[in-house]
């Protein structure tokens, strides 16, 4: 596959669609703008020159995804077109359509499961079948038993942004990697086997309750998902997080079973960690924890209690800072500073992400005061803008306040968005703010797969480099032949590229070497924290 299938793949449309079925924003590719040159028919509410048929059936699965919080797949046909939507649910209130043009001409019922959804379907119903007959024989025989989960984080990413059918030959590419089902059942290498629950949800049934054999098997199912899969010029990359539920120690029946397992999972990646985690009622007791971190959360945005952390960018070669780049951070005052990744991922799950992104908005526009007077009067303040925002219909709205209220001059604005949330907003909302003086800077360029068609449309200065791979610059060839690529894919693009993660003079140079002018990190934490701070604001890396 090369870049041009790659940007071929793209979406033809992008609609955001509230519960009600109204429309709220969308963006168009070429084979839309065709569509909407012809007013001379009725209207959906989408798209001008499209039927109402059309707009019923995007409606109806607008509301189906929102209420079931799952993907739902479909094919209609417009003016003798054919074309597939995905939906995906975007919070209680929102879905998010994802409209291109079919691949072939084939007509079935858009509410109607493809022969290959149907495939699958029954594929997970025998590994269901297969996964209670073995907790039944495991119990009459007493005999140990064990069920993984694996959580396959950036599929979903890939066939929202980029096409479906990519993500499914990515999993495809990285399932056919995968062991085949052990037949032996000697202790050092239990019987298992491999299920596929959802798009990006594995199972694995062990036949065995020492840990330590099922964290080896586990462990090494996840280290192979984890291998970079290369399909023609493009790379991808799948995190894996891993759960174990034991039977007759964590549950008895099947369901539970599995739940707990699932849970696990989920504790594994609200940890972004690479270990396998076991199912304990402490998770249970952390669950409920988190339904009161969920309501400490909502007061802390209501009282302005998210605060922000600022460190310096420098230019790699002289050493001059070039921007403040802030980072949010909640102390609470019982339970000490808790991670971004827990409450901003706890922000996405209960809908309170677009709050919680306006609470730092105003919070820059307080600390803007200080900061300016510390540096030269083109040194911009940078924030990286929460993807849920972003992908509001009032997020333009948000920052025209802000600029218009005097916080933040637009020419001193820098906003950080992540590369894949690119493509789900209409590059049109970023030109207008563009030509303001607004910066826009790509961010997590090298984690998954982006749009390159929408990212060479986009009004961007710079790219920064994900710290995953700059961090191991030195060590790992891969880390650097992706630095590499990013650092090209900038340069190539006119853009600046920005390097997270300089430590020591030694990645310093390594990025330096590779072309990379700009960076920030433990490096420079001396400089930034020589400088003083607003009160409320917190400096250093």
């Amino acid at each position: 596959m090369s870049s041009g299938d790659l940007i071929q793949a793209t979406p033809d449309l992008l609609l955001l669609v509230k519960r009600d079925g109204i429309p709220v924003a969308y963006a168009g590719g070429s084979a839309v703008t065709e569509l909407r040159g012809r007013p001379d028919s009725g209207t959906s509410g989408f798209v001008p020159s499209w039927s109402e048929s059309t707009g019923a059936l995007i409606r109806r699965l607008a509301q189906k995804a929102i209420a079931d919080r799952a993907a739902v797949d479909a094919r209609f046909e417009e003016r003798g077109k054919q074309y597939e939507i995905r939906v995906h649910a975007r919070g209680p209130d929102r879905a998010l359509c994802v409209i291109r043009c079919a691949l072939d001409g084939s007509d079935r019922d858009p509410l109607e499961a493809t022969g290959e959804q149907r495939r699958s379907e029954l594929d997970r119903r025998g590994f269901l079948r297969r996964f209670k007959e073995s907790v039944a024989l495991a119990a009459l025989r007493e005999r140990p038993l064990a069920v993984a989960v694996v959580y396959v984080d950036e599929i979903a990413d890939i066939a929202q942004i980029v096409a479906t059918k990519m993500s499914e030959q990515v999993m495809t590419t990285a399932l056919s990697r995968l062991p085949a089902d052990a037949s032996d059942s000697t202790h050092d290498s239990p019987k298992w086997y491999l299920g596929q629950l959802a798009e990006n949800l594995l199972a694995l049934v062990v036949e065995s309750a020492n840990r330590e054999a099922i964290e080896a098997r586990v462990g090494g199912i996840c280290a192979s998902l984890r291998d970079p899969i290369v399909l023609g010029d493009a790379e991808f990359r799948l995190t894996p997080y891993a759960g174990v539920g034991i039977l007759g120690v964590d549950a008895s029946t099947p369901r539970i079973l599995l739940d707990h397992a699932r849970a696990a999972a989920a504790e594994a990646r609200r940890a972004a960690s690479r270990n396998v985690f076991f199912f304990s009622d402490t998770m249970q007791l952390r669950s409920l924890a988190r339904i009161d971190l969920a309501r400490e959360l909502r007061q802390a945005i209501a009282q302005g209690d998210i605060r922000l952390r600022y460190t310096g960018r420098h230019d790699l070669r002289t050493g001059r800072r070039v921007a403040w780049v802030g980072y949010v951070r909640w102390i609470h005052p019982l339970r000490g500073e808790i991670r971004p990744v827990e409450f901003l991922r706890l922000a996405q799950t209960i809908g309170l992400a677009t709050s919680l992104s306006r609470s730092v908005l105003a919070r820059l526009a307080e600390d803007f005061a200080s900061l300016a007077g510390q540096g030269p009067s083109d040194l911009r303040i940078s924030l990286g803008a929460l993807r849920d925002h972003v992908l509001h219909e009032d997020f333009v709205a948000d920052l025209h306040r802000l600029l218009a209220n005097g916080g933040v001059p637009p020419e001193r604005l820098e906003l950080r968005i992540a590369e894949k949330v690119f493509a789900a907003r209409d590059s049109t909302d970023f030109r207008l703010l563009h030509r303001l003086g607004v910066r826009f800077v790509v961010d997590e360029v090298g984690r998954g797969a982006g749009s390159l068609a929408s990212l060479a449309k986009a009004p961007v200065w710079g790219l920064q480099l994900d710290r995953g791979w700059t961090h191991v610059l030195r060590g790992d060839e891969v880390a650097r032949k992706v630095c590499r690529a990013g650092i090209a894919m900038a340069t190539a693009l006119g853009l600046a590229p920005i390097a997270t993660g300089v430590d020591d003079e030694q990645q310093r140079d390594a990025l330096l070497e590779l072309g990379c002018p700009y960076g920030l990190g433990d490096l420079y934490r001396g400089v930034d924290s020589s400088v003083s701070t607003p009160p409320r604001a917190i400096a250093g890396a």
